[in-house]
């Protein structure tokens, strides 16, 4: 080891052994990875992961919060989603912000508090959500909320002690995936209520402390999480490949939107086959399918067929639909494209659904079945 040493210096090395020992293990036997298309995927993900870190956690200031994308077409993890922009914003619960926004033509919008990611960590659970139904937007679509402090009259939302980040959610119901719309802007602001000095210039401690922010970030979402078949699911995720559960709200559990019921299980099909999906778009605010690969990511929204809402949706006379996941186009509406993989995740998302939803049917059928 040369050159002068000192804690940032010692954290880029902490991050280094950390990607080595993901490099390790988690591209390895112990998650299931088996052959070279598998880790060319799970370096593909980790890059990710890296890059997300990087954007949200190395320099952040609960003082001076920005809020900044989330996820995009070339930055994906832990279920990001086609139809839906995200933001995040570091905050401190002993001090109070007012967020300004505009719905920007969303059909849902929502701000939720996480506990348990301050430190890049994966957000334990939620504190607190507030949506546009409980806010008021101008008749421009401009709307203001406070965020911790005194309690007060119009869209306010308390601070647990151990909140750490507020996220936003802005969905859409488009032709064309709004997440791939590099030119769709969502006017969207943080600001920390009374005075507070500019934040210390960059220093010795603080990037040390940013990189091991990243750090946690990308450990948290590999190696922090169990290997395939140790894993304790939510209800909402079936084990059984082509076989949804019945759709629930996922309640206080980490990074879930409180107001959508989920329903996932996992794709497996062969190189002749198609998976032909049933069911009915239940009454709800907004409401899609998408297909992600083991890492939680979608495929390719942005040039493929990837992703389903109710406005994409061709459906049957009854107003039911017939979704068919396949390896190559049937010729039919509302395919799904596997992007050639045998295995993947389908993943439902129903947004303030309104009674009970029925649960989606799959049969694994001939893909010549299908194109006849």
């Amino acid at each position: 080891m040369s050159g002068i040493q000192n804690e940032s210096r010692k954290a880029l090395h902490e991050l280094l052994d950390t990607l080595r020992d993901v490099d390790e293990r988690y591209l390895g036997p112990e998650y299931l990875i088996e052959s070279s298309e598998d880790v060319a995927d799970g370096v593909r993900a980790i890059a990710h992961m890296l890059e997300g870190g990087l954007a949200s956690y190395f320099e952040q200031h609960e003082s001076h919060p920005t809020f900044r994308r989330i996820v995009s077409p070339s930055r994906k993890f832990t279920g990001d989603n086609a139809d839906a922009v995200y933001y995040d914003a570091p905050i401190d619960p002993a001090r109070s912000y007012v967020v300004r926004g505009n719905l920007a033509g969303a059909i849902y919008t929502s701000f939720t508090l996480e506990v348990g990611s301050r430190d890049g960590q994966m957000g334990t659970r939620t504190a607190g959500v507030l949506n546009d139904e409980e806010f008021q937007a101008d008749a421009d679509g401009n709307y203001e909320i406070h965020l911790g402090g005194e309690k007060r009259d119009g869209a306010w939302l308390p601070l647990d002690p151990e909140t750490s980040r507020v996220t936003t959610r802005h969905y859409y119901e488009e032709a064309h995936p709004v997440a791939a719309d590099a030119t769709h802007h969502i006017p969207l602001s943080i600001e920390r209520l009374g005075e507070a000095p500019p934040p210390p210039s960059p220093d010795d401690a603080s990037v040390a402390a940013g990189i091991r922010r990243v750090t946690r970030f990308v450990q948290s979402r590999t190696l922090g999480m169990p290997p395939p078949g140790e894993r304790e699911l939510p209800p909402f995720v079936s084990r059984n490949p082509n076989q949804f559960p019945q759709p629930v709200k996922p309640g206080d559990f980490g990074l879930a939107a409180f107001d959508a019921a989920y329903s996932q299980a996992p794709f497996l099909l062969g190189p002749e086959d198609a998976l032909v999906i049933t069911g009915r778009w239940p009454a709800c605010r907004c409401a899609n399918v998408s297909l992600w690969n083991r890492h939680l990511q979608t495929f390719d929204y942005a040039n493929r067929s990837a992703s389903l809402n109710r406005k994409q949706t061709v459906l049957e006379p009854d107003g039911s639909f017939r979704i068919v996941i396949a390896h190559r186009d049937p010729g039919v509406p509302n395919w799904l494209d596997t992007e050639g993989r045998a295995f993947g995740m389908v993943f439902w998302r129903f947004m303030l659904p309104e009674g009970e939803i029925a649960k989606p049917e799959a049969e694994r059928v001939s893909f010549a079945e299908v194109a006849r």
